[in-house]
This record gives structure tokens, C-alpha cells and sequence, in this order.
């Protein structure tokens, strides 16, 4: 696969989507997608030496303003 971290990052968002967009879960996210990607992928040397660590970026909500 030529561009792994792209096709894991794709698929967290993906995964993030699905489950209603909750803050605070892009590592679950990222992991249950890098899982399912090295997964389904054929099993070869280039993949099979390849370690994932970096997490999907956070996506955060804009800053509320205090009412006081």
C-alpha cells in the first residue's frame, strides 16, 4: 500500500464519523482503523515491517464563550 498512514487516517475519520463525532477518542479511533487496514491488507515484507504509532489528528470544537 503506498501511502499507509493516508488510507488509516481516511478510515478513522471515517470510523470518528460513525460514531457521532465525539471529542476526545481520535486514538480509539486511529487504532481500530490502523487495525483494520493492516488487517485486510495482503500480507507482505513491506507491510508487515511497517509500525503505525503516530495518532489521527484531533478535531476540536470551537471554544465556547463563557455567559457571566
Amino acid at each position: 500500500m503506498p501511502n499507509l498512514e493516508e488510507a488509516i487516517r481516511e478510515r478513522a475519520y471515517h470510523l470518528w464519523v460513525a460514531d457521532g463525532q465525539p471529542d476526545g477518542k481520535a486514538e480509539v479511533h486511529w487504532m481500530h482503523a490502523q487495525y483494520e487496514i493492516l488487517e485486510t491488507s495482503v500480507a507482505s515484507p513491506a507491510v508487515a515491517d511497517i509500525v503505525v504509532t503516530k495518532p489521527a489528528r484531533r478535531v476540536r470544537s470551537p471554544k465556547k464563550q463563557n455567559s457571566r
